[in-house]
């Protein structure tokens, strides 16, 4: 199974750091516009296998999209990361030049593939790729849910003083610091509602917190986080290679779920060999059904800005 990696930078090398330590892949292609810069990072990772074990054949280009021939799946994480201050929305101009480029070099020479959008604002940037590349929906998958659930668990573990492994919790919408929703009312300690451990005002922090999750690394970092975004990846292209049927929060194609249409959003989907298999339908009530619905429009008023940045 081959993954192919567009952009080497912390995110895209994290990716496929993690899709090697975990043995995920039998081949990772790193690709960049930077002379070397891919190769580099490939053969530091190769410098690995004998210390972590795997056998992953890590190798890198410097924008040849030839290498990454036959890819089962690709990423696409090439884009300008954000800085501090700078909103998703502010990415628009710049990423939806190099989204369309990339998805249109890769699919010449992975047809088949399923195709992983991580670059911001990515619910923008999804619907791009699936308009530009007229591949099947099911095709077309934005990660951003799979991170923002995680970071939902993160906090919901600091409140409760508890194992992330042992919380469920789902965070859908829109990828954005107003636009996400954390599904606290649904969130579970071992089958049990978290209700029943955090008052009201401390369920409400962790929702805050999680919204602002991207924002808070990135004043922190001068830059947009790339390890838990990289885990998050490895974890969606596992249950993409190995058919794992896995429940993951991702942005996808809406055609009437949810209310919604013409729009890629976040919601429940089951992952399998040939991307996102079935959307899950969540019986949201009337506060959270409100709230996606102000989510979709956010999403809409950045995705009407598309046809002139491209």
């Amino acid at each position: 199974m081959k993954v192919s990696i567009i952009g080497a930078g912390n995110v895209g090398a994290t990716c496929a750091d993690a899709i090697a330590f975990r043995s995920i892949a039998s081949e990772v292609v790193l690709l960049d516009i930077r002379e070397n810069f891919a190769e580099g990072k490939a053969l530091d990772m190769m410098q690995t296998a004998t210390l972590n074990g795997f056998e992953t054949r890590v190798t890198g280009s410097t924008n040849d999209y030839s290498k990454t021939a036959n890819s089962h799946v690709v990423v696409i994480t090439s884009g300008v990361p954000r800085k501090p201050g700078m909103t998703r929305e502010e990415l628009i101009g710049i990423n939806a030049g190099i989204v369309k480029g990339v998805t249109e070099n890769v699919l010449k020479h992975s047809p088949n593939a399923v195709v992983v959008i991580v670059a911001n604002p990515m619910d923008t940037m999804t619907y791009l790729a699936l308009k530009e590349s007229k591949l099947p929906k099911h095709r077309i998958i934005g990660m951003g849910g799979i991170l923002d659930s995680a970071r939902f668990k993160c906090y919901l573990s600091l409140a409760l003083n508890a194992s992330a492994n042992d919380l469920e919790g789902m965070v859908i919408g829109g990828h954005g610091d107003t636009t996400m929703i954390p599904l606290t009312r649904l969130a579970s300690y071992k089958g049990v509602p978290v209700s029943q451990f955090l008052a009201a005002d401390a369920l409400k922090k962790v929702a805050a917190d999680t919204m602002v999750g991207g924002a808070t690394l990135t004043a922190m970092l001068g830059t947009s986080a790339w390890y838990a975004p990289g885990a998050a990846v490895a974890s969606l292209v596992d249950s993409i290679l190995n058919d794992q049927k896995k429940l993951f929060s991702c942005c996808v194609a809406l055609d009437g779920e949810y209310g919604q249409k013409d729009i890629c959003l976040g919601v429940p989907v089951t992952i399998g060999k040939n991307g996102w298999e079935k959307i899950v339908d969540v019986k949201l009530n009337d506060e959270e059904k409100a709230a996606f619905a102000k989510s979709a429009d956010a999403v809409r008023n950045m995705n009407s800005v598309l046809s002139a940045a491209v």
